[in-house]
């Protein structure tokens, strides 16, 4: 099939966000308060530097300018500016899955012209309930470009950075591109969901749900991880200090915190 050649560059707007989820059973409040030191640790922000490192890396994009910040008493954001740099995108996106095909190579100074809409971000947001022992932590990671760069590229390898028990999804192509002939054209791929780009090792982990609207170019999915082995969930003791009644007690918290977080509803027990 005859690609279609573009007036100008291909200036689509594609935005890629992940919440994950980690959710852990933390009994007293210094377990609660080693879990949160934990999590400090595991995804502090020069970890999540690393991940978005590797993620500018993985889409193809070049990083102009990384701002890296660890809160008090806990938490961390990174900011990533990138850009999609001509001679790099020429050699990188030469066998790309799109529809289009730039008329003219940009310079360098095109590229810089709309750096505002590529960037990475990623936000971690620790938390606890007082007062039951469930423990949850919430890390969003926004990965947003333009051109050919394809913040789906980096889908797969993100989930599995992180391995956390719910993962909630958001796709979407914003704006549109013009032909020669002038004509709009509002996507550049084929795409009916999200799962579409999902390897198969995370489709056998997680059950998962869609909501899209496809003639907006808006793409929903959730996850659920399919295992659930109790012990895994339990921070600062194990299973077997833990008659057969406690364990179903916590299980039962566990499973309520997962079902509220999937659905996005509170039950009403």
């Amino acid at each position: 099939m005859q690609k279609i050649k573009l007036h100008g560059f291909n200036n689509l707007t594609k935005t890629l966000s992940f919440n994950f989820y980690d959710i852990c059973y933390a009994a007293t409040s210094e377990h609660q308060q080693e879990y949160l030191e934990y999590v400090d640790e595991e995804y502090n922000a020069a970890r999540l530097e690393a991940v978005l490192n590797e993620v500018a890396k993985q889409i193809g994009a070049s990083i102009l300018h990384m701002s890296v910040y660890d809160y008090e008493p806990r938490g961390a954001s990174v900011t990533c500016l990138i850009s999609e740099e001509p001679t790099l995108a020429e050699a990188i996106f030469s066998n790309e899955e799109t529809q289009f095909e730039e008329v003219k190579i940009h310079t360098k100074q095109s590229a810089i012209g709309h750096l505002d809409k590529s960037h990475i971000t990623a936000h971690t947001y620790p938390e606890f309930h007082p007062d039951n022992g469930i423990s949850t932590f919430r890390v969003d990671i926004d990965v947003s470009t333009c051109g050919r760069v394809s913040p789906l590229k980096a889908l797969n390898f993100l989930i599995d950075s992180f391995d956390e028990d719910i993962v909630v999804l958001d796709y979407r192509v914003r704006g549109f591109t013009r032909d020669v002939n002038g004509l709009k054209h509002y996507i550049d791929h084929e795409i009916t969901s999200i799962q579409d780009f999902l390897s198969d090792k995370t489709k056998d982990q997680y059950q998962m749900i869609d909501m899209n609207v496809d003639q907006e170019n808006i793409f929903h999915t959730k996850m659920l991880l399919n295992e659930f082995k109790l012990d895994d969930y339990l921070f600062g003791r194990g299973i077997n200090v833990l008659n057969a009644k406690e364990q179903e007690k916590i299980e039962a918290k566990l499973r309520k915190e997962m079902s509220e977080i999937f659905y996005g509803i509170n039950s009403l027990d």
